[in-house]
C-alpha cells in the first residue's frame, strides 16, 4: 500500500513516469511535431533574423540593432502601422470580445432551434471565404454602391463618397467590417460555457438573495466561465493585433496615404515584397511582444473569474 501511494504521488522515476504515460505522449506527438516545426521553430528563428541582414540569396549577416534602431527612429511608416495597430487593437478587440459574450448571453436565452439557428448566422462570418466582396459592393465609390445608392436616394448626399479611398472613411468601414468578423471562435467559446453551466448555483443564488439577471451574470454565470472567458481574452488579442487582411482586401495595400496599414501589413510588405527578411523578422518580434504583453495583462484582469 505504501509503494502504491508513493506511485501516484509522483515520486517514481522520470522514465517510468513516461512509460506509464506512453499512450497519451504517442496522441500528442502527431500535435507536438507539427507545432515544433511549423511554430515554435519559426517563432525562434524570427528571433534571431531581426538581429541580422538577410534577403534570402545570401548567408544572414548580423547587425546587432541595427533593424530595431531603423524601425523606431527612420521607418516613418512603421510608426503609422503600428500607430494604426493599436487603434484597431483597443477599439476592436474589446469591443469584439463584449459583443461575442453579450450575443452569446441573449441567444443563450431563446429557445433551442432558434438559438441554434442565430448561432449559426452570427458565425457565418468565419465560415465565409471571400466575404469582403460583399463589403467593398457596400461601400463602393461609385453611384451603385449601397451605401452611395441609399444616401443619394434619401439626398443626404450629392456626388459619391469614396468610402474605400478616402483616408477620413476607410477608417470607419475597416472597424465596421473587423469587429462584424470578431463573432468567431470566442464566440462559440461563450455560447459551450453558457451551455454547460451548472444550473445549481442558480438555485443557491436565488436562495442567498440573488435578485435579478444581472445579479446573477456577476456571481454565477462569470465565476463559471473562467476557462472561456480566458480563451476568448486570447483569441481576441490575437484577431485584434493580427489585424491586416481584412483592410488589404478592402481598402487595398497599400492603403491612400496608409490609413490602414497595420504592423502585419507592414511586415508583408517587407518579408513577401522587398525580401527584407532580417528587417520583416523584427517587425514580427515587436509585433508578438506586444500581443505578448496585451495577454499578460488581460490574464491577470480575468484572473478572479478563472
Amino acid at each position: 500500500m505504501k509503494q502504491k501511494s508513493k506511485r501516484n504521488d509522483g515520486t517514481q522515476p522520470l522514465r517510468t513516469r513516461i512509460w506509464n504515460a506512453r499512450a497519451s505522449y504517442v496522441l500528442m506527438f502527431p500535435f507536438m511535431l507539427l507545432f515544433t516545426v511549423f511554430v515554435a521553430i519559426p517563432m525562434i528563428s524570427s528571433v534571431f533574423l531581426s538581429f541580422t541582414s538577410f534577403n534570402m540569396l545570401q548567408m544572414p549577416k548580423f547587425v546587432g540593432f541595427d533593424n530595431y534602431i531603423r524601425m523606431f527612429l527612420e521607418d516613418d511608416i512603421f510608426v503609422k502601422a503600428l500607430k494604426n495597430t493599436l487603434v484597431f487593437a483597443l477599439l476592436t478587440g474589446p469591443l469584439g470580445y463584449i459583443m461575442s459574450f453579450v450575443v452569446a448571453w441573449l441567444i443563450n436565452e431563446m429557445n433551442r432551434a432558434l438559438r441554434w439557428f442565430l448561432i449559426l448566422i452570427m458565425y457565418a462570418p468565419t465560415l465565409a471565404g471571400n466575404i469582403y466582396y460583399i463589403w467593398t459592393y457596400i461601400f463602393s465609390g461609385d453611384s451603385k454602391g449601397l451605401m452611395n445608392a441609399f444616401l443619394i436616394s434619401s439626398g443626404i448626399i450629392n456626388d459619391p463618397v469614396q468610402w474605400l479611398t478616402d483616408s477620413t472613411y476607410n477608417v470607419i468601414v475597416v472597424l465596421i467590417v473587423i469587429v462584424w468578423l470578431s463573432l468567431g471562435s470566442g464566440f462559440l467559446a461563450f455560447v459551450a460555457g453558457f451551455n454547460a453551466l451548472d444550473r445549481s448555483y442558480f438555485e443557491a443564488a436565488a436562495i442567498d438573495g440573488v435578485k435579478n439577471r444581472f445579479q446573477e451574470l456577476w456571481y454565477v454565470t462569470l465565476p463559471q466561465m473562467g476557462p472561456q472567458l480566458l480563451f476568448g481574452a486570447v483569441m481576441s488579442i490575437s484577431g485584434a493585433f493580427a489585424v491586416g487582411y481584412a483592410n488589404a482586401a478592402i481598402t487595398g495595400f497599400p492603403s491612400s496615404n496608409y490609413s490602414t496599414h497595420t504592423l502585419l501589413l507592414h511586415m508583408l510588405d517587407y518579408g513577401t515584397i522587398r525580401f527584407e527578411m532580417g528587417y520583416a523578422s523584427a517587425i514580427a518580434v515587436v509585433l508578438f511582444a506586444i500581443m505578448l504583453i496585451s495577454w499578460v495583462v488581460i490574464r491577470k484582469a480575468l484572473s478572479k473569474f478563472s
